[in-house]
């Protein structure tokens, strides 16, 4: 029976693992063919019903109530299970089309540049991207060569609270995954970095968390929307191209760790920050050294706390990488199963991404069998360094060392690099020193 199939299909690749059942119904045209097909089988299934009963029994009979009554809980029942399966696989459709926003289709965004400009080459004008009331919209900036290529994804975390009259990137962080080897390297920029050299040859004074917004209120200043523009400019410093980005709300991230069941992590050091502000009236995080399960809640005042004495913006920062690994490694986890359309409507509402929908399997399952490597660095010494206060009118700021930073492109991205290999003959890549 074709009902029996799809079923059967569905319970393969379930048994196969979260991977394979993500593939079938996370990537939205995949969903959307299974929630046609389950109204098409409900219709089916409810004629075989209303034909199989048909003059089965004799007019008049003293079966023939019970036989009504058994045709209609037969039909209530057909209803009631199709309905159900028709809308999960519309929610898994609907949240799909959010997250995905570089997938084509009507709603797909416009393609960008791609940002893989040599560090000191001017960006060509770019295509903006689509939807202009949605700064969180793009197509994908560039495209790896293969299958087997180095991806490089652009996470981003918004903070956005009430508070606040505008927008920080207070999450930004470049992950690479080589997809033969399964290494991940995991670059995170601290929000305090600033004075640093743009992709088209200027300076940009300001802090790099600030740098969207700057774009969006000087957009006669850059050809490119704030989106591509942040990429584009991180891609320029890292020296390869970034090809996606992944953007979370932060209040979102609080809402897809408690779908998720929490994160456990184990912390290195004490935290005691008196300063964090829970933004419903409470002040103050702590949390002692060792394994913790966070919900949602937790995980946020985690990776955002940073005024532990003795603490700084560096370990945030590695905090944060280390939550991403967690969360990474809980959603891989088969008991993650049951919680799916879960996960997928909570994130359908907080997180948006240009990743290719139909290569979300792959990397799940690349995630969870990875034995590659992980290589974690945050951009501060000796990366960066923190200028005299005289020369900062007494505000916290880093500089970027990008002789550093060009060597440590290399070393991650190898000949992929677009900064120049160091020789006697070639100009040093300017380096401020303190």
């Amino acid at each position: 029976m074709p009902v029996a199939v799809i079923f059967l299909i569905v319970l393969a690749q379930a048994a196969s693992g979260i991977t394979s059942l993500a593939t079938l119904v996370i990537e939205p045209a995949s969903a959307l063919t299974v929630f046609v097909l389950v109204v098409l089988m409900g219709i089916w299934r409810e004629l075989a019903v209303i034909d199989s009963a048909t003059g089965i029994l004799p007019k008049g009979s003293w079966r023939q109530g019970r036989s009504i009554l058994t045709i209609g809980l037969a039909t209530v029942i057909i209803a009631v299970t199709h309905i159900w399966a028709g809308s999960v696989a519309w929610a898994f459709y609907g949240a799909g089309s959010k997250i995905f926003t570089g997938d084509e289709g009507p709603d797909a965004g416009a393609p960008v540049a791609a940002a893989s400009a040599a560090p000191g080459q001017s960006p060509s004008a770019g295509a903006p991207s689509s939807g202009p009331d949605d700064e969180y919209v793009a197509a994908p900036f560039a495209t790896p060569a293969t299958k087997a290529a180095r991806i490089n994804i652009l996470l981003t975390g918004i903070d956005s609270a009430q508070t606040r009259d505008h927008a920080l990137n207070d999450t930004l962080l470049v992950a690479s995954i080589d997809p033969e080897s399964g290494d991940v390297a995991l670059i995170s920029f601290p929000r305090d970095i600033s004075n640093f050299p743009l992709y088209d040859g200027r300076t940009f004074k300001g802090k790099i968390n600030s740098f969207m917004t700057w774009v969006n209120n000087h957009p006669n200043d850059f050809t490119e929307k704030p989106l591509a523009a942040l990429v584009h400019e991180l891609s320029f410093l890292v020296g390869a191209p970034i090809h996606y980005y992944a953007a979370v709300d932060l209040a979102g991230f609080r809402r897809l760790v408690n779908a998720a069941g929490g994160v456990t992590i184990v912390n290195e050091r004490t935290i005691d920050d008196p300063r964090y502000d829970w933004l419903d009236g409470r002040r103050g995080f702590h949390l002692s050294v060792g394994k913790h399960t966070l919900d949602g809640e937790d995980a946020l005042a985690y990776v955002r706390s940073r005024y532990t004495p003795g603490d700084n913006d560096f370990n945030r920062a590695k905090r944060q990488q280390q939550v991403l690994l967690a969360l990474a490694t809980k959603l891989t986890d088969p008991s993650m199963l049951p919680k799916i359309p879960h996960l997928v409507d909570v994130a359908g509402d907080t997180l948006r991404t240009n990743f290719p929908s139909d290569r979300v399997g792959e990397m799940l399952a690349l995630l969870q069998g990875r034995k590659g490597t992980t290589k974690q660095v945050v951009l501060g010494p000796p990366y960066s360094y923190h200028p005299p206060n005289s020369q900062t009118g007494g505000f916290y700021t880093l500089r970027l060392k990008m002789d550093r930073l060009a060597a440590l492109s290399r070393q991650i991205f190898g000949s992929e690099s677009t900064y120049p290999a160091p020789s006697a003959s070639s100009a040093p890549v300017p380096s401020p020193s303190p």
